[in-house]
């Protein structure tokens, strides 16, 4: 053995002393491997190479035990700072080390398992350090410890693992995740395992690149991270995770790129508030933590099929700025056994407040008790187009325990006390309702586009107020079209609430209309176009704006500053609405199975309603049944 050491020494002496000049002269790397690892070192860089008692070589900063070289090479390979790279083989890995960080990584193979350990300042010559991935290996991973930011680099990569996560990062600092420019690369975890993802960060994950990622979560969650995560430029497809597809804290932001979602067991993206308290949204994001949601741009597609899933999901607030959203739920409603209260499918959902200023929105809800958006505090609408459905049926838990389906709703109502005598309260129904009521949130519309129709119930619902003062709103229902469980108010835009089993605009409260421009339908009495809650002692004001309601208004209704009359009308056919000689806008009636027997018009001035035998010139509103003109 002592003999074996010498020699290896010797040889060593004398690999150096026979190659030093031609390493200096030529500028070439010197190549030191240690088994499946190859540390290269350029001679620009190498400087002095120390021996210690002679068994051990330093080289940069880098120390090796000379009984575990197993070669070492000079040859003209150019050398990336910085550098980490790992190439899967089948069933093996091999490891290749820059230099520069050589004395910062320390890696450990079996098989094609890699598993790295990072320890050095946050930058190395002002750059921090890449871990690059390649090649294909059915039983493998790659594993990173320590605690400085990195970049993990995917450059076509196929990776299996069979005991754990594909890639799993226990470095709780900022990881940027990268795939690289027309590259593809798959990772997949295995069943049954105890890992949280098939892609894994403890700390912060930044992912981008131009490239495309495929992800297979097998056990639970496609990506988790226990921190933030965001999306930049990059392709990601979650085609199967048991749990959610992405699961983050503190905040998830998707600024641009396409993201495709399904084949979940649970969520298609949820976001949680890492600790107890919310930051609230920070400038540029900085140290927060607030389970908000940013959709800001890009492409997004999200199918869920569970019961009560989500499309996208946060904890606190939910901001739709920009993009185009895709979000498809299919599951029944589904008893919470925490909450003791039955929940459906929702495709975006906030704990907190939801604003929409932009974007392009298509949700589709199809099981029990859906819904296509819900904010359980204040919904805000003022840009976008929003093509929100729901064809599903009530959820039955028991005879109180239920949840209905709805196409949008805002706003949370809860009861509080419960005072004897109370009969209903339903509007055009019997009886006041005398239980004590709390209301959070609501439903405030300033612009945008909204195409909003439920089925069964309620297309347009919010828990609390409800305020429209822009915007085109577009309501189909088989109950109430747009209905508020508070007051209603509409001061702009254009709204049409077109029912076929209740009241076309319905309010719980008092009913305000001081502007824009509206059209209502209901079904056949007692419902009526549009509705306040005189049995609660409530009443339908009318101050301005121009009104069309198939049914009439509610009765004992205030009209101040404006005409009304009641005119005859035929199904299919097409109105001008004018107040005076001024065009307010043109609609088209409804052939709905069951509708009121007259319609009331409303305007500031003398109102008319002259039929025509088509539609007029103009912008197309209402999904087709309204027509902006200009005289």
């Amino acid at each position: 053995m002592k003999r074996n050491y010498i020699l290896r020494v010797t040889v060593l002496a004398a690999f150096l002393i026979s190659h030093f000049s031609l390493l200096i002269s030529s500028a070439q790397t010197l190549n030191v491997k240690v088994g499946n690892v190859t540390y290269q070192f350029p001679a620009s860089q190498t400087g002095d190479m120390t021996y210690a008692d002679g068994s051990t070589l330093t080289i940069m900063g880098k120390t090796f035990s000379l009984a575990d070289i197993s070669g070492m090479t000079v040859d003209d390979t150019k050398v990336t700072d910085n550098l980490v790279e790992i190439t899967y083989n089948g069933t093996s890995a091999t490891v290749t080390v820059a230099g520069n960080v050589a004395q910062y990584v320390t890696p450990t193979l079996n098989g094609a398992y890699v598993s790295i350990t990072q320890s050095n300042t946050d930058a190395v010559d002002n750059d921090e350090i890449t871990y690059q991935l390649s090649g294909t290996s059915t039983d493998g991973q790659f594993a990173l410890s320590g605690s400085y930011k990195c970049t993990v680099s995917l450059a076509g990569v196929d990776l299996t693992c069979t005991t754990g996560a594909a890639i799993n990062i226990t470095n709780g600092k900022r990881i940027q995740l990268s795939a690289k420019n027309g590259t593809t690369n798959t990772l997949t975890d295995c069943a049954n395992g105890s890992q949280k993802a098939c892609l894994y960060s403890k700390g912060q994950l930044q992912m981008q690149g131009k490239g495309t990622l495929n992800v297979v979560g097998n056990t639970k969650h496609g990506i988790k991270s226990g921190d933030y995560i965001t999306v930049k430029n990059l392709t990601l497809n979650i085609t199967k995770a048991a749990g959610d597809g992405i699961n983050c804290e503190e905040f998830f932001q998707m600024k641009s790129g396409t993201v495709t979602i399904s084949g979940v067991g649970d969520d298609g993206i949820q976001c949680d508030l890492g600790g107890t308290t919310s930051t609230g949204e920070t400038a540029d994001h900085e140290d927060e933590d607030s389970g908000n949601v940013y959709l800001e741009g890009g492409t997004l597609k999200v199918t869920v099929t569970a019961a009560a899933s989500k499309g996208v999901k946060a904890d606190g607030d939910m901001k739709v700025s920009d993009g185009d959203i895709t979000v498809t739920t299919s599951g029944n409603g589904a008893y919470d056994s925490d909450e003791q209260d039955a929940k459906g499918c929702c495709g975006l959902k906030a704990d907190g407040n939801m604003t929409i200023s932009g974007g392009t929105l298509t949700l589709k809800s199809t099981g029990t008790g859906g819904k296509c958006i819900k904010a359980d505090n204040v919904l805000t609408i003022s840009g976008g187009n929003i093509s929100a459905t729901a064809t599903g049926s009530q959820y039955k838990y028991s005879s109180s325990i239920t949840a209905s389906p709805k196409a949008i709703k805002g706003g949370t109502k809860t009861a509080v006390s419960n005072a004897p005598g109370g009969g209903g309260g339903r509007p055009g129904g019997g009886g006041r309702d005398n239980t004590q009521y709390t209301y959070t949130g609501g439903i405030v519309i300033t612009g945008g586009t909204i195409y909003a129709k439920s089925t069964n119930h309620e297309a347009i619902e919010s828990k609390a107020t409800l305020s429209i003062s822009g915007g085109y709103v577009y309501a189909e229902a088989g109950d109430d079209a747009i209905n508020s469980a508070s007051d209603f108010t509409i001061t702009g835009g254009y709204v049409m609430g077109n029912s076929s089993g209740n009241d076309g605009l319905d309010a719980n409260g008092n009913f305000y209309i001081k502007g824009g421009n509206v059209f209502a339908v209901a079904s056949r009495q007692p419902e009526v176009g549009i509705d306040a809650n005189t049995e609660g002692g409530y009443k339908l004001y009318i101050t301005g704006g121009n009104v069309a309601a198939i049914g009439g208004l509610e009765n004992n209704s205030s009209l101040s500053g404006v005409t009304s009359k009641s005119v005859s009308y035929s199904k299919g056919s097409w109105y001008t609405l004018k107040s005076g000689s001024t065009t307010a806008f043109s609609f088209k009636v409804p052939s709905n199975n069951s509708m009121g027997s007259s319609m009331t018009i409303c305007a500031p001035s003398t109102p008319t309603a002259t039929s025509q035998s088509s539609a007029p010139s103009g912008t197309t509103i209402w999904n087709g049944y309204g027509v902006i003109t200009t005289d």
